[in-house]
Formats: C-alpha cells, sequence, structure tokens
C-alpha cells in the first residue's frame, strides 16, 4: 500500500522514521530533515506535541539550569515567546501554541506525518530493521529508525533490551535507588468499612527500603482549567463509580473546611487571566494520581492501553464530577469547585480534555551504557556527550502503601537538587550493536530509574531528541550502524546546531559562567 502523504506525493521509503510525535519525537524528526534527510513521523494520536501539547505548559526551567537549552528546543521556545510578544525567551506556553509551533516546525522542514498509528510488526534481517509495519495496514521502510514513545514500543518489538520499575540501591549503588518511604504517614485509613483494602493501596508486609520492583512512578491528566465565564462545566464521565472515592468522603467529613487547591495543584504560570495547569498534589490524601492503575501499563499491549486510559480518564473525570455535585461534598467546597470548568480553548475535538496520559515512566532501554545516579552527581563529562541534563532528580509517588488501619503512606518520592549540569552520553540511545544496528531511542533512554528521574521531562528529552535527529541523519548519509558513527564528526554537527553538551561550555547564551 502506498502512503499519500499530506504534501501530495506518494513514498514508502524514507531516510529516518521517528515514530512518535512527543516533543522529543518532533524535534527529532525536524533535526533529522534540516540535515537533509527525508523524515517520517508516525504519531499515534491526532495531534503532535505529546505532553507539551496535552496540559503541560513549562519547559521545568524552575528546577534545572535554563541556560543549557540550546540548539532546536531553544528555538521552539522562542518562536513561541515572539507569538505572545515577549521581549526575551520564555519557558511558560499553552498547549494550542506549542501545537501550533510544533506543526510550523514540520511544516517548514518538510517532516511528512501520519496520526492515528501504531507499530505492529517490525521486519528486521540481523541487528537490522528493514521495515516497520502499522496498525492501518501500511509499511515503511528506513536507513534509520527512532522511537521517541514514551512507552519505547518500536524499541521492543524490536527485541532491544529494556526493563521498567525501580533498581535496588545495591543494583548501580545508588543511595535514592529502589523503595522509598520517606514521607510522613497520612491520616486516612487504607481499609473499607468491612477490613478489605481499597483499590489502589499495598500493604508494607515484608516490603523494605531500597528494594527493587516493577513499579513506575502513578499517572495522571494534566487537565486545564479556567474560572472564566466560557468554562466547560466537569462533565459526568461514562463509567461514573462514586464509591471509588471513598477516600475523599472520609477527608471532607473529617475535615469539611478542605479547599480544592488542597485536592488539586493549580499553576498559573503565565497563562492568561483565569487559566490553570493542573497536576496531581502529592501528598493530599486523594488527588489526581490513579495509584494502582497503571501497574500494568509499560508492557501492556494496545487493548490493556486503552482500557488503563480510560480507567484513568474514568478516574478523572469522576473525581472532578464528584466534587461539583456530590450532595455529601460540602457547600463551600461546592461552590469553589463550581467556580471552575475545562478551558474552551483547549482540546477542543476531545471534549476539552487532554489527548495524551501522563505516562510519567515506562520502559527504559538496557543499551550500550546506562547512566546512573553517579553519572548525574558525580563523574558528570562524558567523551561522547550530545547534550546537556540539570533537571533535578524527581520521582513522583510511586505506590500508597498501608501502614495501619488509620494510616498510609505515599511511597517513592525523590527529590534531589542539581546544582551543575551533567552531559548525556551518545551510548544512552544507542542499543547493543548485536540487537540492532539503525536505531536511536532518545525518550525511553538507558538509564537507571533514579536517572530517568531527571531525564524525564519534556525540554531534555527534546534536548535528546534533537542530538538522535541530527545523528541519525549522518548514519543514513554515510551508510553507517548508528553506533559506528564518529563522535567528533557528530559533535562537530551539533556545535553548527548550536547545541550545548559541554559542562565546560563557557557561554551560557551570553552569561560567563552557569547559573549558581
Amino acid at each position: 500500500m502506498l502512503f499519500v502523504s499530506v504534501f501530495g506525493f506518494a513514498q514508502t521509503s524514507y531516510d529516518v522514521v521517528v515514530y512518535g510525535g512527543t516533543p522529543g519525537g518532533v524535534i527529532a524528526a525536524v533535526a533529522a530533515a534540516r540535515e537533509g534527510s527525508k523524515v517520517l513521523l508516525i504519531e499515534q494520536t491526532r495531534h503532535v506535541g505529546g505532553l507539551n501539547t496535552s496540559g503541560i505548559g513549562t519547559a521545568e526551567s524552575e528546577h534545572m539550569i535554563e541556560e543549557t537549552i540550546s540548539g532546536l528546543p531553544l528555538e521552539f521556545y522562542s518562536r513561541m515567546s515572539k507569538y505572545y510578544g515577549r521581549p526575551k525567551t520564555g519557558f511558560y506556553f499553552e498547549s494550542h501554541v506549542a501545537e501550533k509551533t510544533f506543526l510550523e516546525l514540520l511544516s517548514e522542514a518538510k517532516v511528512k506525518v501520519i496520526y492515528e498509528a501504531f507499530v505492529n510488526k517490525v521486519g528486521k534481517k540481523g541487528n537490522v530493521i528493514q521495515s516497520i509495519g502499522l496498525t492501518n495496514g501500511q509499511t515503511f521502510k528506513a536507513n534509520v529508525f527512532i522511537d521517541a514513545t514514551y512507552e519505547g514500543d518500536l524499541m521492543a518489538r524490536a527485541g532491544v533490551s529494556y526493563t521498567y520499575g525501580r533498581e535496588s540501591k545495591e543494583h548501580y549503588g545508588e543511595s535514592l535507588a529502589g523503595v522509598r518511604f520517606i514521607d510522613e504517614p497520612i491520616e486516612a485509613s487504607p481499609y473499607d468499612d468491612s477490613g478489605k483494602l481499597l483499590p489502589g493501596f499495598t500493604e508494607r508486609n515484608t516490603m523494605t527500603e531500597g528494594q527493587a520492583d516493577n513499579r513506575v512512578m502513578n499517572y495522571n491528566f494534566r487537565v486545564m482549567m479556567s474560572s472564566n465565564p466560557d468554562r466547560v462545566a466537569f462533565p459526568k464521565p461514562d463509567k461514573y463509580e462514586p464509591q471509588r472515592y471513598i477516600l475523599l468522603t472520609r477527608l471532607l467529613k473529617n475535615k469539611p473546611d478542605t479547599k480544592f487547591r488542597d485536592i488539586i495543584d493549580m499553576y498559573s504560570w503565565t497563562y492568561p487571566k483565569g487559566k490553570f495547569e493542573t497536576n496531581n498534589k502529592q501528598k493530599s490524601v486523594i488527588s489526581l494520581g490513579h495509584f494502582g492503575g497503571n501497574v500494568e501499563y509499560p508492557d501492556a499491549d494496545y487493548a490493556k492501553r486503552q482500557v488503563i486510559y480510560d480507567d484513568h480518564k474514568n478516574w478523572t473525570l469522576g473525581l472532578l464530577y464528584f466534587l461539583a455535585n456530590d450532595p455529601s461534598v460540602p457547600k463551600g467546597l461546592h461552590d469553589e469547585v463550581n467556580q471552575y470548568g475545562f478551558t474552551a480553548d483547549e482540546f477542543k475535538d476531545n471534549g476539552n480534555f487532554p489527548s495524551y496520559l501522563y505516562v510519567r515512566e515506562a520502559r527504559r532501554m538496557k543499551g550500550a551504557l546506562v547512566q546512573t545516579q553517579k553519572d548525574i552527581l558525580e563523574e558528570r563529562k562524558k567523551s561522547d556527550a550530545i547534550c546537556l541534563g540539570s533537571h533535578w532528580i524527581d520521582s513522583h509517588h510511586v505506590q500508597r502503601v498501608a501502614v495501619s488501619k488509620t494510616q498510609f503512606v505515599n511511597e517513592g518520592r525523590i527529590w534531589e537538587s542539581i546544582s551543575k549540569p551533567y552531559e548525556f552520553s551518545y551510548r544512552t540511545i544507542t542499543p547493543r550493536k548485536e540487537e540492532c544496528s539503525n536505531l536511536l531511542v532518545p525518550v525511553c533512554l538507558s538509564v537507571s530509574h533514579v536517572a530517568f528521574c531527571s531525564a524525564r521531562v519534556e525540554c531534555t528529552w527534546m534536548q535528546i531528541g534533537n542530538s538522535a535527529g541530527i545523528a541519525a541523519a549522518l548514519a543514513s548519509k554515510q551508510k553507517k550502524a548508528v553506533q559506528a558513527l564518529d563522535i567528533k564528526m557528530l559533535q562537530n554537527e551539533l556545535k553548527k546546531n548550536g547545541v550545548i553538551f559541554s559542562i565546560d561550555h563557557q557561554e551560557w547564551n551570553g552569561e560567563k559562567d552557569i547559573r549558581k
């Protein structure tokens, strides 16, 4: 089957195919195209941009060294700043503006885009991916492939080694690794009235500090809210189950003066008046995070993932609908919640609800090198550096653990500050050569769970994606395995494109030194 592109011509073979239109994927595709490659981008939803077009409107610059942002990602933020008429580059934006900017970049670079398609099978000869077949029946060939999805599905189907969950402290010698009981117990019973453990909770039993497990950070939707007159009332979900919110019922009974912001984090950033980004509130009794709902997600098939997605959506809509309508909600909170709704100018083709679930963590490649906590905090230089990281080591809670009949603990939090940038090795995005020689993985990259907690923000993934796109173009042009690229040549090409990859770099956007 031939694909007739949005640009009007048929093509089934490309220099570079990028699977996943996440921010890292869009930037990788544009970077490769600017190097002269013919590029196809395959996106799984109806929209490119991942979480940056599904409710996350920040580069997370408040918890990283923003002067390390360079190359195409910096251009992306600068373009949006011009859209807003800002005198200098800023790092806050609205989802629809981010999507407009991503689409402009793709169009200018003549990147072809396919929407609503998933990888179904991988045609491979030896260690070389020759083609990928999609769920829509189409098949595409490329010299080099990039997996930029949050889940690493192309990587997995190509037979590349991966893992998910948390290593033990001993595995890589990481003090921040494994199960972490660092938070104070929350006064709320994790059991129902008959003494049965509530859904989404685990029991402490033999769980020990620092042990490994296969759990990942909790997921939630980053819904956009508004207090303006054109707001959209929180709708009743298709499957409304008020009994799911027993913790909320108990909270409001014991603390009837609870405020909306005690339950949900709301950020105004530099948004227009009355518009708010939301997030799971870390230490709340109940919030947007659907604990226990994502346990099977990393390795699930597409049908199971859809069930998990729908369950998270029902959880989110149900929580908001409960707060706005249930008669057990105190009048003060009821009135406060009903001053808000969904924003009318976002996610218009999806009921004003974001397309992407916030998959904070799924698979991680086990590649040619695994970077760990030590590579962030101590051994920060790499001879084959391709970009910089500097975001704090940030893991949201992983699970809720019952510690008594009246208390539970949110477990798994990491919040470790970073004062100096560190370098990402090229080997973190290359598989082992014997497994695959023409694939790069800039999102589900080869790092430990602890290191992933620093790498996992969209801004950093865009930095890695930028370098991956340039590397893919070079590998395609030179007909080389991605592992065989000359690193100095790659680094010279990165420099030409304004990419900062060395911690020795002294010109941080005009500053003499990095921020202290």
